[in-house]
């Protein structure tokens, strides 16, 4: 920081959202410093999406053996060595964050500076205590596991979060989950398939499709997961277990706690006040629809913001922000971003993957739509594997027949969000879905056969 204190963008906070800000001012000819007060590469990398997927990848391949429907060809699952798992997740951890941060960094020609920013007033930020000169800012600080406010008892248990669960290296006997959404059901099936007995405390899945849900909680019953759809009220520390009260006054226990209520923004340390930057009643930063703040020369992106908390977001928010500070021509194109199709996975077992909207959000959206819903058990591809337990909805928009959301749950069902998506952001109909070709004994025929009923076909391809 000796060298250099005058550039045309800096960027606090180096996740997804901070990386895409300063590759696209770079692509602008514009000078830019990143600045990260802890490891760079953020949650995803770090913490959140990377570590997280690759345990849960490798105790999806124990419970694969587990449930083998194939008993001629047997398979076995053995003990776990969570250490071993724990060290090979970290040596990806640290081949990515070389691969996709720091030598993107160095490949763009930004400097990314170990330091901690803060502002001093609206017109300076300092890192370190020392003033930078910058025409804009980008605020991309991301955002942290969130302690509920409502369960007692907190400050005097050790718990875990979604961040700390993955440092783990011995596995406990059994763990509680307070929490039902994409983190604590990950995390359960996680744990679980790795042979904790595992309860989760909390409504499974709340915003996704009702058909949807059911069949992730019989699943998660059915791999010897206990489901507790209360809400959780007080924790206290009972001998050498955790134990858990609800609001019926239901009492559990186990070895070990995790908390996964949600993530609150992650900005204690920029003293946002002095720079005169508004935030919502839950901390997350006001940003208008070019992700300005209240502070006209700085703007926000990714978690920090109330935007959908998934990296692609953040990415997209931190490249317009980017194109907005830098802009230099009062007269070019401001950036938006367009959550039209947005996507969104749980990555349970099965999947359960969501583009555009559900029914209740399209309707709580003024929109007049019909819905239909395919079973797995009329999916030829599932047949084969044996393996049914799945669901594919399609929401149209009614009058029209335009897609308006298609939510998913089985195998793979991730890997047919992309086509989902293309389709509701292409304005395509049912009709254009049931029309187009889909190769026999795929998952993706799932998309064509679901819209066919929309016009009375019976979900039949091929000989199947």
């Amino acid at each position: 920081m000796e060298r250099n204190l005058e550039f045309d963008l800096v960027v606090v906070g180096s996740g997804g959202a901070g990386m895409a800000a300063a590759i696209e001012a770079r692509r602008a000819g514009s000078t830019v410093l990143v600045v990260e007060r802890g490891t760079i590469g953020g949650t995803c990398v770090n913490i959140g999406c990377v570590p997280s997927k690759t345990l849960l990848a490798a105790a999806s391949t124990r419970q694969a053996a587990l449930t083998n429907p194939f008993p001629g060809a047997p398979t076995a699952a053995m003990g776990v060595d969570l250490g071993s798992l724990v060290e090979q997740k970290d040596q990806l951890i640290t081949q990515l964050r070389e691969t996709k941060y720091a030598d993107v960094a160095e490949a763009h020609g930004f400097e990314v500076c170990s330091g901690e920013a803060s502002f001093w007033d609206p017109d300076t930020l300092v890192i370190d205590g020392k003033p930078v000169t910058t025409s804009s800012i980008v605020l991309a600080t991301g955002a942290v596991p969130a302690r509920p406010k409502d369960v007692t008892g907190l400050g005097e248990v050790k718990y875990l979060t979604s961040t700390t669960a993955m440092e783990l290296t011995e596995l406990p006997e059994s763990m509680i989950i307070i929490g039902g959404g994409y983190i604590g059901i990950e995390q359960a099936q996680l744990f679980a398939g790795l042979g904790v007995q595992v309860t989760i405390v909390g409504r499974i899945a709340p915003t996704a499709e009702p058909e949807m849900t059911a069949i992730l909680h019989h699943t998660l019953i059915q791999e010897g997961i206990r489901v507790v759809q209360e809400h959780a009220t007080s924790v206290a520390q009972e001998h050498e277990h955790i134990q858990v009260r609800t609001l019926s006054g239901r009492s559990l226990q186990a070895e070990r706690l995790l908390v996964a209520t949600g993530r609150r923004p992650s900005t204690d340390y920029l003293n946002l006040a002095a720079a005169g930057i508004a935030t919502d009643r839950d901390g997350f930063i006001r940003v208008d629809e070019h992700q300005r703040t209240t502070n006209q020369k700085v703007f926000a992106a990714g978690d920090v913001t109330a935007a959908p908390q998934y990296v692609y977001v953040a990415a997209a928010t931190g490249k317009a922000a980017a194109t907005n500070a830098v802009r230099i021509d009062p007269r070019a194109t401001v950036a938006e971003v367009d959550y039209t199709g947005l996507p969104a996975v749980i990555f349970s077992r099965p999947q359960l993957a969501t583009a555009g909207f559900t029914e209740a959000a399209a309707r709580a959206a003024g929109h007049r739509c019909e819905s239909r819903v395919l079973s797995f058990k009329d999916l030829p591809r599932a047949l084969v594997n044996h393996d049914t337990r799945g669901a594919i909805k399609m929401i149209a928009e009614t009058g029209t027949d335009r897609i308006l959301g298609i939510s998913i749950i089985g195998d793979h069902a991730a890997e047919l969000l992309l086509p989902a998506t293309y389709a509701i952001t292409a304005g395509m109909t049912t009709r254009h879905i049931a029309d187009t070709w889909a190769p026999y004994l795929t998952f993706s025929e799932a998309l064509r056969l679901v819209a066919g009923t929309f016009h009375n076909e019976m979900p039949t391809s091929c000989c199947a």
